[in-house]
């Protein structure tokens, strides 16, 4: 489709057209999700495991993704590393478009904009590699000379405070150094975005608390936008940003603060929102509606500060 000049118009220029409210929706974030949806075929049968996701992610911000078991936490997690195809919407990362991408262009996507990290330890790592080819090996596809390979290898072995395992096989590492080895695997590119799907879920409490700080590292100290999808409360309690997922769509925010108390201590307040979607839809917590009573449809009621929610049926004074 292109305009009176013969001109196509680009995403965003259309996003603005279509709602005629100025930037695009997400124009300037580094992640973008818009009415993402992905739906399954399964003997016949239609599973929708996202049902038009919003979510926008800064640059270099570190967030953690949380949910039940099958919420859609995953899926999302694998659409944005580029493993998996969405069906409708805009998935957009470091400013590539992941719908309609070529083979050749996700693996190049893949290959260098995004690193990912498995939960399970021996998916990420190559057993009859050391710790050090492992790292080395992303940078051998990429093209890279040998000097800057082994800069690379030794910077990364060292933030990941694991240089003494350099010459080691995974056979002969706990699963907190590969997992360490694997973060580093995933940064060896050099890549704007690093997801990890329950990097921490096969291990105890200290060596994922290990694995989380390396992450952090990469962040704070790589500038790499992090995403984290997790079940751990101690990781999801760490991170700036916390989103919950629900039954495929967004559903809160915890923010988290730092500030400093009179005594110059740090302090660290949350906040948990619920999210509105761009359509105006709102997901109630479960544990409030059950409380109230709440199903099928609820009143509503638009005050000068605030819009009241009340069970069908329920009286209540509107003043």
């Amino acid at each position: 489709m292109s305009d009176r000049t013969g001109r196509t118009p680009d995403l965003a220029e259309l996003e603005r057209r279509a709602t005629r409210q100025g930037p695009a929706y997400g124009e300037n974030a580094y992640v973008i999700c818009d009415n993402l949806v992905r739906i399954y075929r399964s003997q016949g049968v239609e599973v929708i495991a996202l049902q038009g996701l919003d979510l926008l992610i800064e640059r270099g911000e570190m967030v953690a993704i949380v949910g039940a078991s099958g919420s859609g936490k995953s899926t999302l997690l694998n659409i944005l590393a580029g493993l998996d195809t969405p069906t409708a919407g805009v998935a957009r990362v470091a400013g590539v478009e992941l719908l309609g991408m070529s083979r050749r262009d996700r693996l190049r996507f893949r290959r260098d904009v995004v690193g990912f990290v498995w939960q399970q330890t021996t998916r990420n790592l190559l057993p009859y590699l050391t710790a050090a080819e492992n790292i080395e090996m992303p940078m051998r596809f990429a093209g890279n000379g040998r000097r800057d390979r082994r800069a690379r290898v030794t910077e990364l072995l060292d933030l990941m405070g694991i240089a003494h395992r350099a010459d080691a096989r995974p056979a002969e590492m706990s699963g907190g150094e590969q997992q360490r080895v694997a973060v580093a695997v995933a940064t060896a590119n050099r890549p704007k975005v690093i997801f990890a799907d329950e990097p921490t879920g096969e291990l105890d409490t200290a060596t994922g608390g290990e694995i989380f700080g390396a992450l952090r590292r990469v962040n704070s100290e790589l500038g790499v936008t992090t995403v984290i999808v997790t079940h751990d409360a101690e990781v999801a309690g760490n991170v700036d940003r916390t989103v919950g997922i629900r039954d495929g769509r967004t559903s809160s925010e915890i923010l988290r603060r730092a500030t400093l108390d009179e005594d110059g201590r740090r302090q660290v307040t949350a906040e948990e929102y619920a999210v509105l979607d761009r359509a105006g839809r709102l997901q109630l917590p479960r544990e409030f509606t059950t409380a109230l009573g709440m199903k099928d449809r609820v009143r509503l009621n638009l005050e000068t500060d605030h819009i009241g929610v009340w069970p069908d049926g329920n009286d209540h004074d509107q003043r």
